[in-house]
């Protein structure tokens, strides 16, 4: 390949550089680009124990987790193999990093960059001798052949061959020396090192940084990071390799599950015990006032100081006064639902009032009582005491009597509620209308005499033409 024998789209430096790009990113080939999720270790952190790259996973509740899952696939998984929430790993590899970014640290990375760089400029001036010793040899060798005599053909043909052999040296003393410089990149200088050290712990913590950015930022200096093995499984000791060859071991505290960290103060446990006369609003104004805070760090509400009541066995304060009852209570009483005594109370045909934590407190005396149960007798649509006895002979349900008359249902129900007919209430709570010959005649009459009552048009079964001929 013969470089820049034409202008081309991009240069050869450019081509290379691509190229090496796409190669550290092809994840096929092992490699492990940043990429955007939130998992500060993701594709540099491994499991000390198997050996295997730990796989990072994101739940669905956004958080991310170091999962040693290949292992297990292939069946070399160990006894010490783990799983760890990955702010666990995160934070103390973060922590030390920054750490290693002070200014006395700084400083000795600064020292250890001049010794490099000394280093390196003796490295090179070595090369650039060979360079400079070749080339004179070169100009030495072409000064004597032309001084040769031409007569002396032996001679100017020995000159020429040392001549040849001093140019092929020199070509490999720059060759040698171009590799050395290609080979190691130029270092940046003393006073662009300080300028990107000086905030970095607030370059970090911005908003603004990108995790892909503090991804970058984190592989510049660690090499990668290895869970190793830790017997208490309450502690997960970490291993970080830096770039220059350097190793440090951590030992964190692993990350408590929810319940053990998202617990109420004891103190506040103290106080809802001995104020646990007062109603839970109350109650959330007098732990808002002191300062107390849920276990998730919201402040108090009802439901919140319900919900610590209920998991500490804390009794609820009294909530009737003499003579009244809840809800329920009315409801068992009449035989009827809860839902049919908070319908009278909100239309007003039963008193009630607001009590602790706003229950329904009902004054609930004989009188009231009585009214209830007259109520509950004249209505059509609350439910009785069921009667087990069978429906008689001459017995049908509001649907048949509806239906033998060609009539709608509301208005068997209305008879039912005026006492136009005689029903009982039978097993399973259904209507039962007695609907004997006399019985049905009279309501024949009523229907026939009625100028309200539109006849229903029964529905015709589809006959049957699988027998017709086609």
């Amino acid at each position: 390949m013969i470089h820049d024998h034409h202008p081309g789209y991009i240069g050869w430096d450019d081509y290379l550089a691509n190229g090496a790009r796409l190669a550290a990113n092809l994840t096929n080939a092992g490699a492990r680009p940043p990429r955007e999720g939130h998992a500060l270790c993701q594709g540099i952190i491994g499991c000390g124990s198997c050996g295997r790259p730990m796989t990072t996973r994101y739940h669905r509740n956004g958080h991310a987790a170091y999962e040693c899952s290949a292992s297990p696939a292939d069946q070399t998984a160990t006894t010490t193999c783990r799983s760890i929430t990955a702010a666990t790993v995160d934070d103390a590899v973060a922590e030390r990093l920054l750490d290693a970014l002070n200014p006395d640290e700084v400083a000795l990375a600064l020292a250890a960059a001049d010794e490099v760089a000394d280093r390196r400029a003796r490295h090179s001036r070595a090369g650039e001798l060979a360079v400079e010793r070749a080339r004179y040899e070169a100009e030495r060798a072409e000064r004597a052949f032309h001084a040769c005599e031409p007569e002396n053909r032996l001679v100017a043909r020995n000159l020429e061959a040392r001549w040849e052999a001093r140019l092929a040296a020199l070509t490999e003393a720059d060759k040698t020396l171009a590799q050395l410089h290609a080979a190691v990149p130029a270092l940046p200088s003393r006073a662009e090192l300080e300028a990107l050290t000086v905030d970095v712990s607030a370059l970090w913590h911005a908003p603004t940084t990108a995790p892909r950015d503090r991804k970058r930022l984190l592989r510049t200096l660690i090499a990668d990071v290895t869970l190793l093995p830790e017997p208490d499984l309450a502690k997960a000791r970490v291993g970080i390799r830096w770039h220059t060859g350097a190793t440090d071991e951590l030992v964190v505290a692993r990350r408590l599950a929810v319940v053990a960290y998202r617990r109420t103060d004891p103190a506040a446990i103290e106080l809802v015990h001995r104020l646990s006369h007062l109603s839970n609003h109350d109650l959330a104004d007098q732990l808002n006032s002191a300062g107390y805070t849920t276990g998730a760090g919201r402040p108090f509400n009802t439901d919140a100081v319900s919900s610590l009541r209920h998991y500490h066995h804390i009794p609820p304060p009294g909530l009737l006064e003499p003579g009244e009852v809840t809800v329920a209570e009315a409801a068992r009483r009449l035989g009827v639902s809860g839902g049919a005594v908070t319908h009278w109370i909100n239309r007003g045909t039963l008193t009630a009032r607001r009590g602790l934590n706003n229950q329904w407190c009902i004054p609930f005396g004989s009188d009231v009582e009585e009214t209830c149960r007259q109520r509950v007798a004249a209505s059509v649509h609350l439910p009785r005491v069921d009667d087990p006895t069978p429906a008689d002979v001459d017995e049908r349900s509001v649907g048949h009597v509806a239906a033998a008359l060609g009539i709608s249902t509301n208005v068997v129900y209305y008879w039912i509620e005026h006492d136009h007919v005689d029903a009982r209430r039978g097993p399973g709570g259904r209507w039962l209308i007695d609907f004997g010959p006399i019985a049905q005649a009279a309501c024949r009459q009523r229907v026939a005499a009625s100028v309200h009552i539109k006849p229903i048009e029964q529905p015709q079964s589809q006959r049957s033409t699988c027998q017709e001929a086609v």
